[in-house]
């Protein structure tokens, strides 16, 4: 059975089961809860605490030389019209004494996953939320440095934030109203605040809802389906978007803004794969950040994003 066929199979039997698939659709796993194998470790809707601590993370990010020259790539895509909001991500090399499991012992997230020893991931962003015939998602779009002075402030003012956020929320609407009724914004550009290791960043998200038929168990595979991948992680258009990142990018971003999530029954949770560490094929560490790119981004603020994003809560 196809990623589709096995998540519609257990639904419809309302056995409860864990769900990943990488970003690309290509690797997925369907898993009863019951035989859910020791080296998969999860943690789901947690209420992390705000510490901050040192990050044990020696940091090798691409140059910002590099970084330039797929901004602009980006950027002239954007201004030929072919995208209007795009993510782009980069891998930076990482080392730790750590291993992965330790990694995912000591980080403090709300969603968080431990995959095989292939990676590790502790995410902020929800992918979706189905309960009671409702179907939420909580696009996080908008990113920035707790500690500067009037932060929340500045980030919601700020013009550009409010374009990116606003695709993005258009697109998620759309992506549900594929396969709910009723489609609303319930809550536009809230503010959390993200525990990053070394410091404290503010994220801006916004919740979005729709109403499921009653026997939405039985489709859970197309409902999850259709809303992949991720609009934050892609951007708008969504396929024209993803066809220009794969060409730009030029990695594999495997896993990485994949999805994971659980069904216990009567409830669906999932998360967003990001904030993530690879363990590639000579056992070095990936870790793998991006942010979203428009027609008003600062290449200069944009790679400090990435940076930022570069940690262990």
């Amino acid at each position: 059975m196809n990623f589709i066929e096995n998540l519609n199979f257990y639904g419809e039997k309302k056995e409860p089961f864990f769900f990943i698939t990488n970003y690309m659709k290509t690797e997925f796993e369907v898993i009863p809860l019951s035989k859910l194998p020791k080296n998969i470790r999860f943690q789901i809707s947690n209420k992390p605490k705000l510490h901050i601590h040192n990050s044990p993370l020696k940091k090798e990010y691409i140059s910002f030389k590099e970084y330039s020259k797929k901004f602009d790539l980006l950027k002239e895509e954007i201004l030929n019209g072919n995208t209007y909001l795009a993510n782009l991500t980069t891998e930076t090399k990482v080392k730790t004494n750590l291993s992965l499991n330790e990694i995912y012992s000591i980080a403090n997230a709300k969603f968080k996953l431990l995959y095989k020893d292939k990676f590790v991931c502790f995410s902020p962003e929800r992918f979706c939320e189905i309960k009671n015939n409702k179907i939420y998602t909580y696009p996080m779009k908008g990113t920035i440095d707790a500690n500067i002075p009037n932060a929340q402030q500045i980030i919601l003012k700020d013009k550009k934030e409010l374009a990116e956020h606003t695709m993005i929320v258009d697109l998620l609407r759309n992506d549900l109203s594929i396969i709910s009724k009723n489609v609303k914004v319930e809550n536009f550009r809230y503010c959390d605040h993200v525990n990053a290791g070394e410091k404290e960043l503010i994220q801006i998200s916004s919740k979005i809802s729709g109403n499921l038929e009653n026997n939405w168990e039985k489709s859970i595979g197309n409902i999850i389906d259709a809303l992949l991948p991720a609009g934050s992680i892609t951007g708008t258009p969504k396929k024209k978007t993803v066809e220009i990142l794969e060409n730009i990018e030029n990695y594999d971003r495997g896993y990485f803004t994949g999805v994971f999530g659980v069904y216990d029954g009567k409830t669906l949770d999932s998360s967003v794969i990001i904030r993530y560490i690879e363990k590639n094929k000579n056992n070095e560490y990936l870790y793998k950040s991006g942010g979203g790119i428009t027609s008003d981004s600062c290449v200069e603020k944009e790679y400090k994003e990435m940076c930022d994003k570069v940690y262990i809560p």
